[in-house]
């Protein structure tokens, strides 16, 4: 199967994607901060940068791309149906990368909580979900629990 686009065209879309300060993230960004959270946004100095770091809370905060960081049974985390060797390679690598960066966290003794961007993307819609996610949210900083997902 071709792709609908010109490699050139594809470029660009690619290209387009940003690595940081993502729709997702600045959206989780706002609601904790206007919650009285406060945090440091890809610190450099703890395993695999995440996306906001809660110093209060020992916790790093990641909002996964559910393409990029394969959501399982997400219906974003689809394959292209061009260059599949080279998609399913880039996807093993990222997850790979992901499951090594927890278990650096968890060395450290820090907390870890993926927030998928499906999850970011309902919240956004409905205001009732919003409520019990961000519920959810606090919960787990104020938790033991070494790791969640949401």
């Amino acid at each position: 199967m071709t792709d609908i686009k010109s490699p050139e065209e594809r470029s660009i879309n690619m290209a387009a994607i940003k690595g940081k300060d993502t729709k997702p993230e600045q959206y989780i960004a706002h609601e904790l901060f206007i919650r009285g959270y406060r945090y440091r946004k890809h610190v450099n100095y703890i395993e695999g940068h995440p996306d906001l770091f809660l110093r209060k809370y020992n916790t790093a905060v990641f909002i996964h791309g559910c393409f990029w960081h394969r959501h399982d049974g997400c219906r974003y985390a689809y394959t292209p149906k061009t260059r599949v060797d080279f998609w399913k390679k880039k996807f093993a690598d990222n997850t790979k990368r992901d499951q090594k960066v927890q278990k650096a966290l968890l060395k450290d003794n820090i907390k870890c909580i993926i927030i998928w961007e499906c999850t970011v993307k309902k919240m956004m819609k409905d205001k009732v979900f919003h409520d019990e996610m961000l519920e959810k949210i606090e919960g787990a900083l104020n938790s033991e629990k070494q790791f969640n997902e949401f």
